[in-house]
């Protein structure tokens, strides 16, 4: 919450630790959704003018329609562009002198729209924008009309531009057709918008690609106009892209093949959306997407981890997400995959360090019992509740708030099947419990061997384990840096239980009452330098294995 991130599904915390692929829209996410109209194409003139140059009536005209074919309060970047052009274009504001009748709203494959606006005086402006190719499939023009317009399609889409077809047609009479598409449009010309990457997308793609987990576009745009944004904010692998008509009309295992190798999708629609996430799922990825829109509701829910964006996100795209990006930045997602990562990280830590303690506890009350040793009983119950306390904040608050490990977010994703029972953690923290029962067994055999009495015997293998947890406590902070660095990490709960522990522990032993309570003796420095000795010893030889690691990789 604190960093902007609303988490509606507690099981999605696990699961973005083990995020392998991200499906990230394009507009609004990699880009900062600021539509900013830079390029005009007239069909009629046959070229491209910079918006920064006077304009000639034909695309003032062009501009005008283009606003008709908007809402009249626009919320949508693209269409408060227009609005705002036309306005200060107009020599006399039209708007508020018409009225709009009927309206188709957006749809189609790729999508468009049409208003229908008609003032006092019967005139009527039916006008529709759209992409580029929906418009070229309901306008009669001819092969070089044709030819002109996909000539300027890509020379604005080579540039990163977002490009807007425009339209329009001339009906008389009130029996408007069921569907826009049966219009007999004309084609108008072309708006280009510049919507610059965000600043700081670049360093978050190189965070997730550092993570291990792969990033694809899955956007409406062209796929000119994407690979271009794409290379100017260092994506990987944006020359090979798949189109939604060209997915759909993949077979299955092919589909399946495709989706897993190509990074760039366009011209998507909701099906395609949701046959990539059941794809990607097929293939054992672990898939976050981000959507915003009603059709994007489909995948978010489909995906592992559906990610709302919290300002320009539609209600049922935050109703189907598992997480809402309440800043609508993506930086957010790669905070939230390491605070994933760290809380499995942390949970881990506290449950190796528990069977690694609760193994001498366990093992030095029980053998001595067993075996028949001298003095049997040399933990009563009230020793283990005690150690208990001791250990359950610990586990609790010491490793809940440890901080996140410089090298979390440089190790690949978690498969998802892992359990914190793996076997070789399971095998570390039961020979880090079996040493720490050596030291504490033969502290009891030496103590014995020097014929002290059962309280003398208690009281130092009861410092042995409080010192082995203490120093367990330290090393277990990080199964592959050092104390030395982990010592530095910041944690202030670390030195506050460890010093309440170190205190309550002198009281049992020098305050007459609790020492006769729990049966213990007073130790001389030298006999309480042995147990904690002991105690270190049985412990930090794990630092040894620690150092391997950190040499062989």
């Amino acid at each position: 919450m604190k960093m902007g991130i609303v988490v509606k599904q507690m099981k999605t915390v696990e699961t973005l630790g083990s995020a392998t692929v991200i499906c990230t829209d394009k507009t609004g996410t990699l880009t900062e959704n600021k539509m900013d109209l830079a390029r005009i194409f007239t069909l009629e003139a046959n070229q491209i003018t910079d918006t920064r140059n006077s304009l000639s009536e034909q695309e003032k005209a062009l501009i005008r329609l283009a606003m008709f074919a908007s809402e009249p309060i626009p919320f949508d970047p693209m269409e408060v562009a227009l609005h705002e052009h036309y306005a200060q274009l107009a020599n006399t504001d039209e708007r508020p002198h018409y009225q709009l009748i009927h309206e188709y709203p957006l749809s189609g494959i790729p999508p468009m729209m049409t208003h229908i606006f008609e003032n006092s005086s019967g005139n009527r402006i039916i006008a529709t924008k759209g992409a580029p190719e929906a418009l070229l499939q309901v306008c009669n023009l001819s092969a070089k009309d044709i030819e002109q317009v996909h000539m300027a399609i890509e020379a604005l889409a080579r540039e990163g531009y977002r490009i807007l077809g425009v339209g329009s047609v001339v009906f008389n009479g009130d029996d408007f057709p069921a569907e826009q598409q049966n219009f007999n449009f004309i084609f108008r010309g072309l708006l280009a918008f510049y919507d610059p990457p965000k600043e700081n997308i670049r360093s978050v793609l190189e965070g997730f690609y550092a993570a291990g987990i792969s990033v694809k576009i899955v956007t409406g745009d062209n796929e000119t106009t994407t690979a271009s944004i794409a290379r100017q904010i260092g994506f990987k692998n944006a020359d090979l892209s798949l189109s939604g008509h060209q997915l759909m009309g993949l077979p299955d295992e092919e589909l399946k093949a495709q989706v897993m190798r190509t990074q760039l999708f366009t011209r998507m629609f909701p099906e395609a959306k949701l046959k990539i996430i059941n794809a990607l799922k097929a293939g054992n990825e672990i898939v976050a997407m981000t959507g915003d829109g009603v059709n994007d509701g489909p995948a978010l829910k489909a995906a592992h981890i559906g990610i709302a964006m919290g300002k320009k996100g539609t209600e049922i795209a935050r109703q189907a997400a598992s997480l809402v990006l309440m800043e609508d930045d993506l930086s957010k997602m790669l905070e939230a995959v390491a605070a994933g990562r760290k809380i499995y990280a942390n949970l881990k830590k506290a449950i190796q360090y528990i069977i690694s303690i609760h193994i001498p506890i366990i093992l030095t009350v029980f053998i001595p019992l067993a075996l028949g040793w001298v003095y049997p009983n040399i933990f009563t119950p009230v020793h283990v509740i005690f150690l208990e306390l001791i250990m359950g904040p610990t586990c609790s608050i010491i490793y809940e708030n440890e901080p996140m490990e410089k090298n979390t977010m440089q190790l690949p994703p978690r498969p998802l099947s892992t359990t914190f029972f793996s076997w070789h953690e399971l095998t570390t923290s039961v020979i880090q419990g079996l040493a720490i029962t050596g030291g504490t067994l033969s502290v009891y055999l030496y103590s014995v061997g020097k014929g002290w009495d059962e309280a003398h015997t208690r009281t130092l293998v009861f410092i042995v384990l409080i010192s082995a947890n203490i120093f367990l406590t330290l090393v277990n902070r990080s199964f592959y840096y050092s104390l030395l660095t982990t010592i530095r990490y910041k944690n202030n709960l670390v030195p506050l239980i460890i010093g309440i522990t170190l205190i309550i522990t002198g009281t049992l032993l020098y305050v007459p009452a609790l020492a006769g309570f729990f049966k213990f003796v007073p130790l001389s420095m030298s006999e309480l330098a042995l147990g904690s000795a002991v105690g270190f010893v049985v412990v930090i030889w794990y630092e040894m294995v620690k150092w391997m690691k950190r040499r062989s990789g």
